[in-house]
Parts: structure tokens; C-alpha cells; sequence
């Protein structure tokens, strides 16, 4: 590499440092938002997001960075360089379509609609917020409109969360995943093996919730020095850098499992996010490589690990401790059997494995209809409880535990949702070639040793960043492209013996 060579690419890397540097402030003003802002500071923390992504975006789609981009992407680079190089050209093409005032206006609008469904869920009612779901359809179909690059409007914002991924790819694995989960399911529901339902009812301190959760969370890998843990309406995870992550979680003193599976659920996106390679920070090479990626992260440790009997050989005498008196009259049989109850539940957060992508796929249904003009707004909740007697059998009795239960279509997140079953088979695909190259890792979980498996993650996935593409990882990985055969095999497997299916 020649000197003027090396001297484009150190400008690059600062202007790119820049650019994250920016973003790193918009995610913390999010991560306070959710978490410790005061109510009425609403209008305020809207305005703040409208400047500063505004002050983003006017960098992002600066001529001259668009210039450098032109002039690196004729170079040889090495892997790290080529890879930073073209995820930001992807960026700034991205953003040169998109006018300025639409990104000030959704930034303002999304902050504000934030607090509106925080208070709407909170009073269960759709009425009040439909206004402002309205008002968010209406910019990101207009964002979509700016990025269309195919006959569908969804895909230019599906592309956001997991590019390269299309709505026939996704309509063609999802029909082939919903009829295999509704049949398992109706299996499992007329089971005469069934667990006892209030077998894990008692009280549970928030406090010792948390406690546990911690331990778990060490236990895991999670790096507290680079890390810290907090309460939020809806669970999240924020990566700010490498040395700066942060998740949440939510607490019920009646049932544990929420705020722990949860923990453990962010602490999976966590460990992603701490493993990215810190001297690659300023990059957006330096980053998760798609959604869908980033949830078989928190997916595979939620329910591969944090719900199987290994899990529990060690973890189980500890939890007793933690909670005398309450989980005694238990035996770790039953308790396993308990925390993998399928159900059709209305709360997409706790729903169990089986039921869980059925959650998705009505969610991903119900936001391309919307986004293509197929829905309405107002139309919305019916469409929603139609949705969930028909795939579910359940329909909700007010609109906290049915439409207004999930925060992203608030914060203009769609094309968000199809990722979370996407993670369910990246992360089947990735856990079964991770059971091929570590033979004693049932063992070692037995033990309380989840190391190994956090540095087989890391070696494999976080510390590539966006140096290699969902689908190729995966073939990298298992030698195979990406197969539904590997969830739905785990989930027979699975609950099969514990259901006592023939």
C-alpha cells in the first residue's frame, strides 16, 4: 500500500469513527429513554434525536466521503479494510435517497411514539395510540418508497435488519416452517403428559431475581467492567462498543422465568456484542453481521442451553438456595419439564419454543400487509386477534397482551420481526455443528462451564464482524446453506420425550 493510499484510508477511518462516534450517542440516548428518562422529558429527547440524526445523516451523505468510498472500492484491501469500506458504501447509498427532513421527522416522531405506546400499554389502549402508529407507517413507507430496489416495498426495509434477505425467501421458508409448528403444537397440547401448571407459582423477590441472574450472567461471559444490567419496559439489549453494552430486563415477583430467560436472552446479544474485536471499533465492519444472526446468538443460549437438564444439573441446587422454601416441593424432572411448557400463550416474549415462531410469522404477516397498503391502522387490532384465533387458538382480552405487547413498531421497526425465526434456524444450524466440534459440551454445561461454548461463539461468529454475510456463515460454519430441517429436528427431539409424542 502506497502512501497516498494509506492516507485515503486513515481519512476514511476517520471520518468512519466519526460517524460511529454519532450513532453511539443516538443509542445512548435510546438506552436512556427506556430506562431512566423521566416521563416528561418526551418532547425534549424527540428533539435531541431529530438534530443529532440529522448531523448523521448530513455526514453520512457528505460528496466527499462518497468520493473516498468511489476511490477505496478500486483498491486492494485487506479483509477488515474491504469490509469497512463496503458496509459504509452501503450506508451512504442508502442515505443519499433518503431527504433530510423525512430522517428528522422520523427520528422526532419515533421518540414521541415511543412514549405514547409506553403509556398506551400501560392504560391497554390501541385508541390512543393508533394516531401515532399511523404517523410512523405513514414516514417509513415513504423511507421505503426513497430505498425500493424491487417490486416489493417491505423488502427496502426488511434489507435494513437482515440484508440479502427477500420476502420470497421468507414467505417460501415460513411456509414450510407454519404448518410443521401448528401440528407440533396441537401434539403437545392434547399430550396426556403435561406439566403441572402451577408447579413453578411462589414469591419471588426482584431483588434475588436479579441476584441470580447476575451469576448466570457471569457465568456466561458477560463482562461487567464492559457491561451493566437495568429494568425497561421492554427487554433490550444496546451495544455502544465493544466495551460498552447494555441490556434490560423486567421483573414479575410472581414468575421468575420471565426476568431470567429474558437476562439470559440479552445476555446472548450481549456476549456478541462484547466480543466484537474492540480494535476494529470505528468500523462498521466492527458490528453484528444481521439480525438474524445477532437473536441466534440470544435464542441459542436462552433455549439450547439456559433450558436444558445439563443447565439445571448445576444451576438448579442454586436456584433452591436463592429461593427458600419456595421451589422445594420440586424435583429437577419436573422443573425441567415446567420451564419447556408449550402453550398457546398471547405474550410473544414468553412464549415457548414451539409457539414462539407462529408469534413471528403472524407479526411479519401483519407489518407487510401494513407497509404494502394491505392493512390499515384502525384495522390493525382485529386483524391482530383474527390472527392469533387462527394460528394460536387464544385471543386476547385488551390490547396490552395483544397488539400493543411488542415496542417495535413504535420505534419504526419494520422489517424487524421476520428476523427473530430467522435466528431460531441460524441458531438450530450453528448449535448442532457447535455439538459436532465440541463432543463434551453437555458435560461441561453440567459442570457450570460455559466458557467453552462462549469461546467457540467467539472464535466462529462475534469476533468476524461483517467481514463475511449471514448465509455465508452459516455455510461457513456447518458446510451447509441455511436449512429449517435443523429447528424443526431439534424441536421434535426435544419435546418429543418430554411430552411423551410416539
Amino acid at each position: 500500500m502506497d502512501s497516498q493510499e494509506q492516507s485515503l484510508i486513515q481519512s476514511f477511518m476517520r471520518r468512519s469513527r466519526e460517524l460511529i462516534d454519532l450513532k453511539s450517542v443516538l443509542e445512548i440516548l435510546t438506552w436512556d429513554q427506556e430506562t431512566m428518562m423521566p416521563s416528561r422529558a418526551g418532547p425534549f429527547r424527540a428533539r435531541q434525536f431529530s438534530a443529532l440524526s440529522a448531523l448523521y445523516h448530513q455526514k453520512l451523505t457528505s460528496p466527499d466521503l462518497g468520493e473516498t468510498l468511489e476511490r477505496l472500492s478500486t483498491e486492494e484491501l485487506g479483509l477488515w479494510p474491504q469490509a469497512a469500506v463496503r458496509e459504509m458504501r452501503r450506508e451512504h447509498e442508502k442515505a443519499v435517497k433518503l431527504p433530510e427532513e423525512l430522517v428528522r421527522e422520523l427520528a422526532e416522531t419515533t421518540s414521541l411514539a415511543y412514549g405514547a405506546w409506553v403509556e398506551a400499554r400501560q392504560k391497554s389502549d390501541f385508541a390512543s395510540f393508533s394516531p401515532w402508529l399511523e404517523k410512523v407507517l405513514k414516514l417509513k413507507q415513504e423511507e421505503a418508497r426513497c430505498l425500493q430496489f424491487s417490486d416489493s416495498l417491505y423488502e427496502a426495509l426488511l434489507d435494513h435488519y437482515e440484508p440479502g434477505m427477500t420476502v420470497g425467501r421468507l414467505d417460501e421458508l415460513f411456509a414450510v416452517i407454519r404448518p410443521k409448528l401448528t401440528s407440533l403444537l396441537q401434539q403437545i397440547l392434547s399430550a396426556s403428559k403435561q406439566p403441572d401448571r402451577d408447579l413453578l407459582k411462589g414469591k419471588f423477590p426482584a431483588a434475588q431475581q436479579e441476584a441470580f441472574g447476575r451469576d448466570v450472567l457471569t457465568a456466561m461471559g458477560f463482562q461487567w467492567d464492559a457491561g451493566r444490567l437495568d429494568r425497561s419496559p421492554h427487554p433490550f439489549c444496546s451495544g455502544l462498543s465493544p466495551l460498552d453494552v447494555r441490556i434490560t430486563t423486567r421483573y414479575s415477583e410472581e414468575d421468575f422465568c420471565s426476568s431470567l430467560f429474558g437476562m439470559i436472552h440479552e445476555g446472548g446479544h450481549a456476549l456478541y456484542e462484547q466480543g466484537l474485536d474492540p480494535e476494529h471499533y470505528g468500523s462498521l465492519a466492527c458490528d453484528g453481521i444481521s439480525l438474524g444472526i445477532h437473536e441466534s446468538q440470544s435464542r441459542l443460549w436462552e433455549n439450547q442451553i439456559a433450558r436444558s437438564r445439563a443447565f439445571w444439573d448445576h444451576w438448579f441446587p442454586r436456584l433452591l438456595q436463592t429461593f427458600p422454601g419456595q421451589l422445594d416441593h420440586v424435583s429437577l424432572e419436573d422443573f425441567v419439564h415446567a420451564i419447556n411448557r408449550v402453550e398457546a400463550s398471547l405474550i410473544r416474549v414468553e412464549a415457548d419454543e414451539v409457539s414462539y415462531g407462529l408469534h413471528v410469522i403472524l407479526r411479519y404477516e401483519l407489518e407487510k400487509q401494513m407497509v404494502e397498503g394491505d392493512l390499515k391502522v384502525q384495522d390493525l387490532e382485529e386483524a391482530w386477534n383474527t390472527s392469533m384465533k387462527e394460528y394460536l387458538e387464544v385471543v386476547p382480552s385488551n390490547s396490552a397482551e395483544g397488539v400493543l405487547q411488542d415496542v417495535h413498531w413504535s420505534m419504526g421497526g419494520f422489517g424487524y420481526f421476520p428476523t427473530y425465526l430467522l435466528g431460531n434456524l441460524y441458531g438450530a444450524q450453528i448449535f448442532h455443528q457447535v455439538g459436532e466440534e465440541l463432543p463434551d459440551l453437555e458435560e461441561s454445561i453440567a459442570a457450570g462451564n460455559l466458557i467453552p461454548l462462549r469461546e467457540w461463539l467467539g472464535q466462529q461468529i462475534h469476533g468476524k464482524g461483517k467481514t463475511v454475510g449471514a448465509e455465508e456463515l452459516i455455510e461457513q460454519i456447518s458446510g451447509k446453506p441455511l436449512n429449517s430441517d435443523y429447528f424443526l429436528d431439534y424441536l421434535k427431539n426435544k419435546f418429543t420425550p418430554l411430552y411423551g409424542l410416539s
